[in-house]
């Protein structure tokens, strides 16, 4: 699976903003797809994830309410929609996809197989 981020961008505190992940190469079915993000000299963070095929959502505490991650299977994208945002909510933004994803494993980013690239949400006034 080939994974392409985008859709990161400046935004002052209280905006929204949407990234999206375009999934290729191999179907999707069977797979959980997650958001991460990291910021310089941190571990990567766990946000947000979908099962693809049940589309349950799962979410870490530190966004519920305010983050929300949909997908289209049309596109074979899934997106994060991200509202009141904060700024520590500024990272690199990186989506992950895997298949063997379980309930006790699912916010561990050594858990994904697939990586895109990252793309930069700034959060500042």
């Amino acid at each position: 699976v080939q994974l392409q981020a985008s859709g990161g961008g400046w935004v002052q505190p209280g905006d929204s903003l949407r990234l999206s992940c375009v999934a290729s190469g191999r179907s999707l079915n069977g797979q959980s797809i997650a958001w991460f993000r990291q910021t310089p000299g941190k571990e990567r963070e766990f946000v947000a994830g979908i099962q693809w095929n049940s589309r349950i959502t799962y979410y870490a505490e530190s966004v519920k309410g305010r983050f929300a991650v949909s997908r289209d299977s049309a596109k074979s994208t899934v997106n994060l929609q991200m509202n009141s945002l904060k700024v520590e909510d500024t990272a690199v933004y990186y989506c992950a996809a895997g298949s063997r994803i379980i309930v006790t494993t699912r916010t561990w980013a050594t858990a994904y197989d697939y990586w895109g690239q990252g793309t930069l949400v700034t959060v500042s006034s």
